[in-house]
């Protein structure tokens, strides 16, 4: 499935094309290092969207219960800097899943060079932000190696 404004999915998962702009810039017009953290939530979102799992719709109770992922841990190695008008690739993919959590491995790359790893650790979690398994449906999608 593809979506220009979210990326596709691939054999691997999902990659999400971003541009660096001035904004995400610090004076010397290397990508300052919280901005990678949006390209992160921005691939991991449009990886859900992709696979039909909506934040609003988790919210509201589609797949069960009302519910939200929350990054509960992020690994972060910062390899090589971005620059202003670089053009990225977000890699999303599921690397295990459990009850409660998912396990995503992310990437952003510039061309084939790898600039950041990141492995983020997200809980499943009721509106009152207390853990809940996750529901089948929404694992089916996501479809990975189960830690059970």
């Amino acid at each position: 499935m593809t979506d220009p404004l979210s990326g596709q999915l691939t054999e691997f998962g999902h990659v999400l094309p971003v541009r660096v702009y001035f904004e995400d810039t610090d004076f010397s017009g290397v990508v300052y290092h919280a901005r990678y953290l949006h390209f992160l939530e921005r691939g991991r979102t449009d990886y859900l969207r992709l696979h039909g799992i909506g934040h609003r719709e988790l919210m509201e109770g589609v797949f069960g219960e009302p519910m939200a992922f929350a990054v509960r841990r992020m690994e972060i190695d910062f390899l090589r800097p971005a620059r202003i008008d670089d053009v990225l690739h977000v890699e999303t993919r599921t690397a295990t899943l459990g009850g409660a959590r998912v396990v995503l491995d992310q990437r952003i790359l510039r061309g084939e060079e790898v600039l950041i790893e990141a492995r983020v650790k997200v809980a499943v979690i009721s509106p009152e932000g207390r853990p809940r398994r996750m529901p089948r449906r929404v694992a089916e999608r996501l479809g990975a190696p189960s830690e059970d």
